[in-house]
């Protein structure tokens, strides 16, 4: 083998951005937990290819959360395949999974968005309609180039470069429009110096705007929320899938989970048995 492992991750990491089109939050992620795999795993070079024991690794890593640690490892399986579909036989030891538990997405009630942007500067109440009006992911409001915006479309690249079409709202249209005759960008929606806005930067502005309404709300909180709104308002769900760009409905589900959550914390609310039985519960 002429290249060294360094050299394989480095490739690795390229092709993911270029090829597969991931955000640079993964590749930054990828790139975290196979640099910690050189750096701890026990690797030993054989005819074939290489063989990694990763128990050296797991225990670094054991203080970290489940699911940090079940990211780590999913990047590092990934990595392994790709050198393997390129002749390169890799045997992973003690890369066993670890059972991480399933939680249930946060959106941020309607009600609570349209305060924020009712008295919102232009720039980031476009950037946060964009997301909950779209459901985009962040690193795609980011990388949103004007040419795919139409009159009623917004054509969206998505995970692994795969394209789908949104309905672009008359509402965030109108905005759309303010904004380039305010800002005039030339290239993407979002820029700065002639290259597209990052990521972080479109992300601080949707933490501050909803900070200053006293509320603590993320990104990708907002594309929960246009999920959420969808289906409470009997949205089909393989409609939401593919608005949202999932590759599986089984991701999707997830939000119908969380309707059944929703709905039993109403209906404790609601119900007058309910609050009747919480007051004799309290009398006694």
């Amino acid at each position: 083998m002429t290249k060294s492992l360094k050299d394989h991750k480095r490739a690795f990491l390229d092709y993911l951005g270029e090829i597969r089109g991931y955000s640079d939050a993964t590749l930054k992620t990828y790139d975290e937990a196979l640099s910690q795999m050189l750096a701890y795993g026990e690797i030993e070079a054989i005819k074939e290819g290489y063989a990694i024991n990763l128990m050296p690794l797991r225990l670094h890593i054991a203080p970290l959360k489940a699911k940090t640690i079940a990211k780590k490892l999913s990047a590092i399986r990934s990595f392994a395949t790709y050198l393997k579909k390129r002749g390169i036989h890799v045997t992973l030891r003690g890369d066993e999974s670890i059972k991480v538990p399933k939680t249930l997405p946060k959106p941020v009630p309607h009600m609570h968005i349209m305060e924020a942007v009712a008295h919102a500067d232009l720039k980031p109440k476009l950037v946060v309609l964009m997301l909950y009006a779209l459901g985009l992911r962040i690193s795609e409001l980011s990388s949103l180039r004007l040419e795919q915006i139409s009159q009623s479309w917004v054509r969206v690249m998505g995970k692994g470069r795969k394209e789908r079409e949104v309905p672009l709202l008359p509402l965030v249209r109108d905005l759309i429009q303010e904004y380039q005759e305010r800002y005039t960008p030339k290239q993407f929606l979002f820029e700065s110096r002639g290259d597209r806005l990052s990521e972080n930067s479109l992300r601080y502005m949707v933490t501050k705007l909803f900070k200053d309404s006293a509320l603590k709300v993320t990104p990708h909180q907002l594309r929960h929320a246009f999920a959420t709104e969808l289906l409470a308002h009997h949205a089909r769900i393989n409609d939401v899938s593919e608005l949202l760009g999932h590759a599986s409905m089984a991701t999707t589900q997830i939000y119908t989970k969380l309707g059944s959550v929703l709905k039993m914390e109403h209906y404790l609310k609601a119900h007058p048995l309910c609050k009747d039985s919480s007051e004799t519960s309290a009398s006694h």
